[in-house]
């Protein structure tokens, strides 16, 4: 995996960055970037979010690489730090994979986890992180 844009908390690959690219010029919306946030939820406590927004909030981590603006608000970089985004593309269906060092386990379908810190949010069905029957 080619890291092309590090920051002292995140890193993203040129997959990620090319799939953003063009995600926004299929919506022709070439001026937005990529929200990707935390959230409670999931079967692991926490989930992956990620939207288009037009513009970053105040407080936003903005990360800039080849015109393409990816936005993080502070509370999910908490959860964040470290973290590596990446784009995989496979017979099964390509998305974007989150590879994040805070996470001490994850579900089976990889956008719930439980940080190290015992951050999770109360609820999920599987809770265990081991991705049976959590209907991702």
């Amino acid at each position: 995996m080619d890291v092309l844009e590090k920051t002292a908390t995140l890193d993203v690959t040129e997959s990620a960055l090319n799939t953003v690219r063009g995600l926004l010029i299929q919506k022709e919306v070439p001026d937005y970037g990529l929200r990707v946030f935390v959230s409670g939820g999931g079967c692991s406590g926490l989930q992956y979010g990620m939207a288009l927004d037009a513009a970053p909030s105040e407080h936003d981590h903005v990360i800039e690489k080849e015109n393409v603006k990816i936005f993080i608000d502070p509370s999910s970089m908490m959860y964040m730090a470290g973290a590596t985004i990446d784009y995989e593309d496979s017979i099964m269906g390509g998305g974007f994979k989150i590879d994040n060092p805070n996470a001490v386990s994850s579900c089976g379908c990889g956008t719930s986890f439980k940080a190290a810190d015992g951050g999770a949010a109360a609820g999920g069905s599987c809770g265990t992180g081991g991705g049976g029957g959590c209907g991702c």
